[in-house]
């Protein structure tokens, strides 16, 4: 393609796009509307992944001696917990420890000891994090197995509904932001197409001289992008600032609750927009020429 002609597909969406200011205002303020609620429901579908990770992370196995166990028959327990594949952290919290944890309950000046006849009945036991959740069964079953260990408990029914429940959220939120990306499509291609109506005489001169479709395509192709690049940019500028202030709130005021605050996945959120933009621009060009190209 040579440059000149380049350069009159360009000429020819810019004065479009002129001509047609305000079918071009409704066009960037339908595509930055929808990717404004689909940026939304994309950082919430990544918050709510971001927050069921942690969940994920939080969660801990606790392995139970026995409690006529040994200290050093306790230790040589750890060594083998330790060896056991899809094991990420062990810690050993003694009785004396558990003890002490319970008195600082009670309050200070309250001797659980004494008060249990200078026996401490509680058992030495381990707390184990797994590399991945997928490991956090599997780790349980084969501590089980291990010499010493009394009893395993870390929250099945718990566990087993939390992953339940991760696995809808992505699952929806992908299919959520699915639809919403085809919405905005729909709504793209139906605001260009009045662009295009207007233009129809136009392109039916064009088509009995000769021009080809692709010809034709171009300007409104280049039309559509422009159109769309400009809606992404404004509702990835908004979004932006609006997440920054909602996020910076929840950390201050809601300190439990784990937001992403690396803004480096949020511009990366918000390239991919630009991106979309643009795509939904040019598609939305390309479904509503067509119907006018068939003379």
């Amino acid at each position: 393609m040579k440059v000149r002609t380049v350069g009159y597909f360009f000429k020819q969406a810019f004065k479009s796009m002129w001509r047609n200011g305000w079918m071009g205002v409704a066009a960037v303020t339908t595509v930055a509307i929808t990717l404004l609620i689909v940026g939304i429901f994309t950082l919430l579908v990544f918050n709510a992944d971001y927050i069921a990770t942690d969940l994920e992370s939080d969660v801990e196995i606790v392995a139970y001696m026995d409690v006529d166990a040994s200290r050093n028959e306790v230790l040589q327990v750890g060594e083998q917990i330790k060896a056991i594949k899809g094991v990420a952290e062990v810690k050993l919290v003694t009785k004396e420890e558990g003890l002490e944890t319970l008195n600082k309950r009670f309050g200070r000046n309250y001797d659980l000891l004494s008060s249990l006849g200078g026996v401490n009945p509680l058992p030495d036991l381990y707390r184990i994090k797994a590399e991945s959740p997928e490991d956090v069964e599997t780790v349980a079953k084969t501590l089980q197995q291990v010499a010493h260990v009394d009893k395993v408990d870390y929250g099945k029914e718990v566990v087993d509904k939390l992953f339940a429940v991760i696995r809808w959220v992505r699952f929806m939120g992908a299919g959520i932001v699915l639809l919403l990306a085809l919405g905005a499509i729909f709504l793209v291609a139906t605001t260009i197409r009045l662009t295009v109506f207007a233009r129809r005489k136009e392109i039916q001169i064009m088509k009995y001289i000769g021009a080809t479709d692709w010809f034709i395509r171009w300007p409104f192709f280049i039309e559509g992008m422009v159109l769309g690049f400009i809606g992404a940019l404004v509702a990835g500028v908004v979004l932006y600032f609006t997440y920054d202030f909602v996020a910076t709130n929840i950390r201050f005021n809601l300190t439990f609750i784990p937001l992403i605050s690396d803004m480096t996945l949020v511009m990366k959120i918000l390239g991919s927009l630009l991106v979309a933009g643009t795509l939904v621009g040019a598609l939305g060009s390309l479904i509503s020429v067509r119907r006018f190209l068939q003379v």
